[in-house]
């Protein structure tokens, strides 16, 4: 956990969050917001679709962003204020996607920063590209 002052973040800092998608990881998401698009959990179905197999929730993918402006950068006492989202290509279970965030903007006034948030697969291919905006509370 990065604990971060506001003075301490600077135009250009990075931080990166990855994990491998699991079947697991599909349901349980599927379970806690009730999206069960079969898509997502169903097989037969996914078979008949462009993707020719499941993926994962967009949403899913573009929640380890959170994970990066949380924990890492800008990190703890961060408040999200605004994110927009892109997304270009599927996850699909057994894909390690990793969330990277860059500090493009900051407004002293109100300890607000404006960041590039992008996601990217094991291949290095952009899936959820986006920017956010986040307050720093220290």
């Amino acid at each position: 956990m990065q604990e971060l002052s506001y003075k301490d973040i600077n135009v250009g800092d990075q931080a990166s969050f990855s994990k491998t998608i699991s079947e697991s990881d599909i349901y349980h998401f599927a379970g806690i917001t009730g999206d069960f698009n079969p898509l997502h959990v169903n097989s037969e179905y996914a078979k008949n679709t462009i993707f020719k197999e499941r993926v994962a929730h967009g949403i899913l993918t573009a929640g380890f962003i959170s994970t990066v402006l949380g924990m890492k950068l800008p990190g703890v006492n961060s408040i999200y204020l605004s994110q927009n989202l892109k997304f270009l290509a599927p996850v699909k279970i057994g894909d390690t996607v990793c969330a990277e965030v860059t500090v493009l903007e900051k407004i002293d006034r109100k300890q607000i920063i404006r960041l590039q948030t992008v996601v990217k697969n094991q291949h290095g291919v952009i899936v959820v590209d986006g920017e956010a905006t986040v307050m720093k509370l220290t």
